[in-house]
């Protein structure tokens, strides 16, 4: 119920004024490495933009494979990574964050209590909006073949049939189904739907080699037979280009990507007029949605000096402020932001709140398991691979790392 306490409280704050606030910081240093999606474009935008200090951005979908290199640097090359539940933990994990507490006593006094997230009793990061993947689809596709937004994966993978077998698409299914990350989360996403519990209870002993394991396994591989064949490759970028082309009718999208499906930016009237978005599905039976729940947030790097970490916190507070929210922005997130005000193109992202999904797991052996299931689904996926030889090698691997970690004995 975190999440949802926290966007309701979001919600009926007071609205403030759309123009930008001016912020002039004496001086210092801001160097912001994260993803490249429109809300944190904004963020990014609006915190560089402070007058007095030395200001860059670096925004890119390989922000997860750089950050830790950037900032384990004496001085850090990145003075604040904006990252997930998911990716924070192996920030943590190596030592490169620093604990806010001091700069939120001194400066963040007025920052709302629920974007502060605290981690062993120390503020580690300010949150700034939530995000989740849920059903994107083309109205006018589903209208043809007569069938209603489908609220399972089964009935997906029925209806992609019906427009395949139709000749309206060949490939109808979309997804961030690229090898590594992509992948991983994925399986996350469908395992939980099967009612998957990723450990032993209380322990980081790894227990996804089950029947629930090889029923994900095997969704994931019947939906990726509606897909492009080369979905190993494609993220979350490629596979929005793929439906701003109109080869894609149904897909499971980051509620953050939806604002640009539905401009008219590099599509045509067809596909964006008929973009829409629904509720996460759920999988096998089950009522759980088949989904995660996140929030994006900015962090401090450790091993900067403490002028700069004081013009960084400064600056990405204005950031994260509710002088950004207008028109334009109120739509590109879900934003944890005093101020903000629910925009149609988010109902997907309430819609997994109001379902209770569930949180990314914020355990420090949790990116150990990502890691491990990105390296090995892949083979599975290409056949090379039975399910249950692939889920015996994710528990090998990971038992392994695990180990050498001092998570298992």
């Amino acid at each position: 119920m975190f999440l949802k306490t926290i966007i309701t409280a979001a919600t009926v704050a007071l609205s403030t004024s759309a123009a930008f606030a001016a912020c002039t910081i004496d001086s210092g240093r801001l160097n912001i490495i994260g993803n490249e999606f429109p809300a944190i474009q904004t963020v990014a935008k609006n915190a560089t933009s402070c007058e007095g200090i030395e200001a860059e951005a670096n925004l890119t979908a390989d922000h997860q494979k750089i950050n830790l290199a950037g900032m384990q640097g004496n001085p850090a090359e990145y003075t604040s990574a904006i990252l997930a539940n998911s990716s924070i933990v192996a920030l943590i994990n190596e030592d490169v964050l620093r604990p806010l507490d001091d700069l939120v006593a001194k400066h963040g006094q007025d920052i709302p209590k629920h974007q502060l997230i605290t981690v062993d009793g120390k503020v580690m990061a300010v949150a700034f909006m939530a995000n989740a993947q849920h059903l994107v689809y083309r109205g006018d596709i589903l209208e043809k073949i007569g069938v209603e937004p489908p609220k399972t994966y089964e009935e997906l993978l029925a209806a992609a049939k019906m427009i395949r077998e139709q000749g309206i698409i060949e490939n109808p299914v979309g997804g961030a189904y690229q090898a590594g990350w992509n992948l991983a989360q994925e399986f996350v996403n469908m395992y939980l739907g099967h009612g998957g519990e990723f450990y032993k209870p209380g322990t980081a002993e790894v227990a996804i080699n089950n029947e629930k394991g090889v029923a994900t396994l095997n969704m994931m591989k019947a939906l990726s037979e509606y897909m492009n064949p080369d979905f190993l490759t494609h993220d979350s970028n490629a596979t929005s280009a793929e439906w701003e082309a109109g080869n894609v009718a149904l897909m499971n999208m980051w509620g953050s990507r939806t604002g640009r499906l539905m401009d008219a930016e590099g599509s045509t009237p067809e596909v964006y007029n008929n973009t829409k978005v629904s509720a996460p599905m759920t999988v096998g039976g089950g009522n759980h949605p088949a989904s995660t729940l996140w929030w994006d947030g900015w962090t401090v790097a450790k091993n900067i000096s403490d002028k700069d970490a004081e013009a960084t916190f400064l600056a990405m507070k204005h950031g994260t402020s509710s002088a950004i929210l207008n028109d334009e922005t109120m739509g590109q997130a879900v934003w944890m932001i005093d101020g903000y005000k629910p925009a149609p193109v988010n109902a997907g992202v309430f819609s997994a709140i109001d379902m209770q999904t569930t949180p990314y797991p914020m355990l420090p052996y949790q990116g150990l398991l990502h890691t491990v299931l990105g390296d090995n689904i892949a083979d599975f996926m290409q056949g090379k691979e039975s399910a249950e030889q692939t889920l015996s090698d994710i528990e090998a691997a990971y038992t392994a790392a695990a180990r050498e970690k001092g998570y298992l004995k």
